[in-house]
């Protein structure tokens, strides 16, 4: 009987570890991904399952049009968190060849939805401060964030870009950002 006592416990332990080796798996493969931008620390979730592929909008090496980079982001059941961390991955950056189109040192200081699906982005000033100027980088700035969260998130339709908590004229001197974006997607190739 000694034996079989043995034998129920090893089984025991091996199903133990064996559970505990998939939550490690899974908890791996969504591991928060820090991400420096400016002086605050963001994080951003990234995940491995292919379940749900997320379209992010950068700009192609000649700045005239928007190249998609697909990446699974997570988790998506929250539209605002779904949003957040989209516009993480957008001022990170692109893992391929295509160019960023936020300038590196930008924070997202906020992001809500409100109840007519306008999403309201809060940037840093550093977006503005740090953008490299002119009118077809500054449409690609807007239009990188605005067809990144419509074209991904069922619950916005509109875009309103704050800069500090602020409204503001313009993003870097050339396109009014006073009223909500719709996606623009003559700009996608």
């Amino acid at each position: 009987m000694k034996m079989n006592k043995n034998s129920v416990f090893m089984v025991l332990a091996a199903m133990a570890a064996g559970a505990l080796i998939v939550m490690v798996i899974q908890w791996r493969s969504e591991t928060p991904v820090e991400t420096v931008a400016g002086d605050n620390t963001q994080t951003l979730f990234e995940t491995d399952s292919t379940d749900e592929r997320t379209h992010l909008y950068f700009s192609d090496r000649e700045q005239r049009h928007l190249i998609s980079e697909q990446r699974q982001l997570g988790p998506s059941d929250n539209p605002v968190v779904f949003a957040e961390n989209i516009v993480k991955a957008l001022i990170k950056g692109p893992r391929d060849a295509l160019v960023g189109t936020i300038p590196p040192g930008t924070r997202l200081r906020a992001l809500f939805i409100d109840d007519r699906q306008t999403a309201y982005v809060d940037l840093s000033g550093a977006v503005t401060e740090d953008h490299p100027g002119g009118a077809q980088t500054e449409l690609l700035t807007i239009y990188s964030i605005v067809n990144s969260l419509i074209l991904n998130v069922d619950e916005i339709e509109t875009v309103r870009l704050l800069i500090g908590g602020r409204e503001t004229v313009t993003l870097a001197g050339h396109i009014d950002i006073q009223t909500p974006f719709s996606a623009n997607m003559l700009l996608i190739r």
